[in-house]
């Protein structure tokens, strides 16, 4: 066949994923469109199903799919993976019938919608659920613009297939001009079962994590930095017993990445032509995977952020957590194609879609980001800049933190520490909360900018009798559920993450994000909840404060007060948090209001404060939209009445 311009040889898979991603995926490989993989400038194109109006109609039963050479069953909406697009217009009534041919309950949860909180659907606390060949019907008006989704809110049914993209097109007209509108929904689809997967999770959490350690990459760094310093890299790792690559529970060795339901070599595309302003919705709809999104060749412009308009901020690569949404408008400069590179931020797979001026085109997709290890930032080191992937024997004092504390290690790492007096540190900081925090490493020989070396007592600035008396840390312990505590998290919302510091591009983060045009409640709040993001990686424990769901006493909220939610994250993991039912405005880090979002992503070892206006009465889920870590316990009931 003849070479077009944006016409490319398709690209390889690792071995151990050379089956998975072949097949474009979805109800046509079950329907046996194609009976052997094919090429991906050869794939079809589907369509995406879109429902508008007032009234619809939902069924959701199991349909066959085969993503990756195996015949499985999905759980779908309509016959489809992802459901149909619902489009809304603010302002109306809409009257959603959902009916249940599973042989198990079921639910609709429409994330991010403002409701009442019988509409709201989530099992025990707005309504029992759908049972098995019955009916709910989901009764609502529309009172607000954007772009959202919805997905089952009934154990692992959304790992299965059930979820969706909602458009809600403003009363008054769009005020971003752009000449295409498309959404970009983001998921993870395994053959396994997610009971499996939960049950695996619990046994080891890294059982799915094919990044570990190896002998291979000690050899590497010896040869890079010799073998002290190599050693000294992973004697940290070893003693607090931390996996410096863990960023995601379930890796690309299990997971088919996908967009809008089709995988990579499906190519799903999305058309247009030279000059056209594009409108791309990006919805991560995934089960637990956050993902890495860029054009390479195109500046994407954000103009939307959960579904609330910002100031625009152009940038060349964002990161998008479990449950958020980006809308980016996109210019296209000449007729040609470009890849949409959805990365893992485990960097264990990806997957890809095309913007190009018709079907069949495809651009090159690049590499996979490198797989550096988490740094000092993600261990509560504070705001440092370029540290990812350094070692602890070679950092600087430059103004840095104290870091987070693995639990049962507190004691060795006191007893591990050269010149320092353990009785001089104060009860409150000995078994578990040792200011230090790092175990087998000698302190005095930590310098600083000027080369002078420095002792415990001086690092960061803090005396290290104070820090126990510290607010944050008074009356904290580490427990079977709780492995670690950070002593001094970082309110920074500039820093981009691990994997994507210095990466040479211009990343989004929440600091340069500001909503706009929406009205603000701009009351003070009149008190403040701090809750502490909790876990034991080890156990596959989660939770608020150390207490899972099934142990914990409601939040109470009195309708109509304005609040402040302060989450502390003593894990070094990301978690997607979720409010229902209201809005949460970030504040910046001197306490004004930046950007209003209904899901906000802690970044581990930081904090992060929000306002929220109790407005809306009923018993509202919260919780951490990373799906096995809300089925292990990070999920508490919020009460506003």
């Amino acid at each position: 066949m003849t070479k077009q311009s944006g016409w490319h040889e398709p690209f390889s898979y690792p071995r151990r994923r050379f089956v998975q991603g072949l097949a474009a995926g979805g109800t046509w490989a079950a329907l046996g469109a194609w009976h052997h993989p094919i090429r991906a400038q050869e794939a079809p194109v589907i369509r995406d199903p879109v429902l508008q109006g007032t009234d619809f109609h939902l069924v959701i039963d199991k349909t066959p799919v085969n993503y990756t050479g195996k015949a499985r069953q999905a759980t779908m909406i309509n016959g489809t993976v992802p459901g149909p697009i619902l489009r809304w217009k603010e302002g109306s009534t809409v009257t959603i019938q959902v009916e249940n041919r599973l042989e198990e309950d079921t639910s609709i949860h429409w994330h991010g919608i403002l409701l009442p909180f019988e509409m709201d659907g989530v099992p025990g606390f707005s309504f029992p659920g759908i049972a098995p060949g019955e009916s709910f019907t989901y009764h609502f008006k529309v009172a607000q613009s954007g772009t959202y989704w919805y997905h089952s809110h009934s154990r692992f049914q959304e790992q299965t297939g059930l979820y969706g993209a909602i458009v809600i097109d403003p009363r008054d007209g769009e005020k971003v001009a752009y000449e295409r509108d498309y959404v970009v929904l983001l998921s993870d689809w395994t053959d396994r079962e997610p009971e499996w997967i939960f049950t695996r999770l619990k046994q080891s959490s890294d059982f799915f994590n094919y990044q570990m350690p190896t002998v291979v990459d000690f050899a590497a760094d010896v040869r890079e930095m010799g073998v002290a310093k190599a050693w000294q890299k992973r004697q940290m790792w070893d003693q607090m017993r931390m996996n410096p690559t863990d960023l995601g529970d379930v890796s690309g060795a299990t997971f088919t990445y996908l967009t809008n339901g089709t995988t990579p070599n499906g190519n799903w595309t999305a058309v247009a032509r030279r000059g056209e302003r594009v409108r791309l919705r990006f919805i991560n709809g995934s089960a637990t995977t956050i993902f890495d999104v860029r054009i390479p060749g195109l500046k994407m412009t954000v103009v939307s952020a959960d579904g609330q308009p910002v100031a625009p901020v152009t940038v060349d690569e964002f990161r998008i957590s479990v449950a958020e949404t980006y809308d980016v408008i996109v210019e296209m400069p000449e007729n040609r194609a470009y890849t949409i590179f959805s990365q893992s931020i485990d960097r264990s797979g990806f997957t890809r879609a095309t913007l190009a001026p018709r079907l069949g085109m495809s651009a090159p997709v690049p590499e996979m980001g490198p797989k550096t290890w988490l740094s000092m930032v993600d261990m509560g080191m504070g705001d440092m800049e370029g540290m990812e992937g350094h070692d602890m024997s070679s950092m600087q004092n430059q103004g840095a933190q104290t870091p987070l504390m693995q639990g049962d290690q507190a004691g060795a790492a006191m007893s591990g520490m050269k010149g320092d007096d353990r009785a001089s540190m104060g009860a409150g900081q000995q078994g578990g909360h040792a200011a230090h925090g790092m175990p087998g490493h000698d302190m005095a020989s930590m310098k600083n900018q000027s080369g002078v070396a420095t002792s415990t007592a001086g690092m960061a600035g803090h005396d290290m009798g104070a820090m126990a008396a510290d607010k944050n840390m008074k009356g904290l312990t580490t427990e079977p559920g709780v492995d670690s505590r950070v002593m001094s998290p970082s309110k920074s919302l500039s820093d981009p993450g691990p994997r994507l510091r210095d990466n040479g591009r211009r990343v989004l983060t929440y600091a340069a994000l500001d909503t706009v045009g929406v009205a603000v409640d701009p009351r003070e709040p009149g008190r403040e909840i701090v809750l502490r993001l909790t876990g034991n990686m080890q156990r596959f424990v989660w939770s608020f404060d150390g207490v899972k769901f099934h142990d914990a006493e409601p939040i109470y909220l009195k309708y109509g007060e304005r609040v402040r939610i302060t989450l502390i994250n003593d894990t070094m993991m990301n978690h997607p948090i979720h409010l229902h039912g209201m809005w949460s405005d970030i504040e910046s880090e001197d306490g004004k209001f930046k950007v209003r979002k209904h899901t906000v992503n802690v970044q581990p070892s930081k904090q992060i404060s929000f306002r929220v206006t109790a407005d809306a009465i009923g018993q509202w889920a919260f919780h951490c939209h990373l799906l096995y870590h809300m089925e292990a316990g990070m999920f508490r009931k919020v009460v506003v009445a």
